[in-house]
């Protein structure tokens, strides 16, 4: 098996379909996942807000056709990654991979807040190298957020260190990122662009991110835009090509323990 090098990756916030327009219409988001996402050649996609706001969380969109237009597989058939039986994803948040990433390992993350947030986590290999994706979602407020981005970096230091992969929504609009992403927060040091997706139709604020640690690289970073993609949701899709520095260049070190 060839050694992983890059992940592309792609991040949205579909806002459980309910468009620009207020409509909810979830054939537009299967139609601009298939004409604007599919076509970038994906190894992960991230989505968010893509089941139900309230339980049971029922499911949205048709998780068969997107693997069939992106060539991904649904990442969440073992029932102990989903909210529940009706559900897609846990709380939202859904995760497609690549055929050639073997999964080892995978669960989801319960995230404090008064609204009720998760991320999911899986670990894939590909030859001789293992990294870690979490997708998440988190609060909107600032003070939530660190204390939800702590929990992910205390969840890091239970499991093996290797590099890791964030994406989704972080509801964090300064572009610097503030607490939430420093290194007493969470225990490594996470970078990535800062490129504004919400709301979709001007873009003014980076709510959503592709952010990795072990001195990795995030190029061809760029807003997914065009046809009726703006009009979908009130986010916009992210994509990134994360470069993987192989787990043998990460020392343990680099997810020492949380301070």
């Amino acid at each position: 098996m060839t050694t992983l090098t890059t992940l592309r990756c792609a991040t949205w916030n579909v806002h459980r379909a309910r468009g620009t327009d207020g409509r909810v219409d979830p054939g537009r988001i299967m139609d601009a996942i298939e004409t604007a996402l599919a076509p970038l050649s994906l190894d992960v996609l991230a989505l968010q807000e893509a089941d139900e706001e309230t339980r049971p969380h029922r499911r949205i969109l048709d998780v068969g056709r997107i693997s069939a237009v992106t060539g991904l597989r649904y990442a969440q058939d073992d029932d102990q990654l989903r909210w529940g039986d009706e559900s897609d994803g846990f709380l939202g948040t859904i995760l497609f991979l690549s055929p050639a990433l073997s999964l080892t390992h995978a669960e989801v993350i319960d995230l404090p807040g008064h609204c009720h947030r998760g991320a999911v986590s899986v670990e894939v290999g590909s030859g001789q190298t293992t990294v870690r994706i979490m997708s998440m979602h988190l609060s909107l407020s600032q003070a939530l957020r660190v204390i939800q981005m702590r929990t992910i970096g205390q969840y890091m230091c239970r499991r093996p260190p290797m590099q890791t992969v964030l994406l989704g929504d972080f509801n964090e609009w300064r572009p610097w990122g503030g607490w939430m992403f420093r290194e007493r927060v969470i225990g490594t040091q996470f970078r990535g662009p800062s490129l504004a997706t919400f709301p979709s139709r001007r873009p003014l604020l980076p709510l959503d991110r592709i952010l990795s640690d072990g001195g990795s690289q995030i190029s061809l970073a760029k807003v997914v835009t065009g046809g009726r993609i703006a009009a979908a949701s009130d986010h916009l899709p992210l994509f990134g090509e994360v470069t993987i520095a192989g787990a043998d260049k990460i020392s343990p070190a680099t997810l020492a323990s949380v301070v």
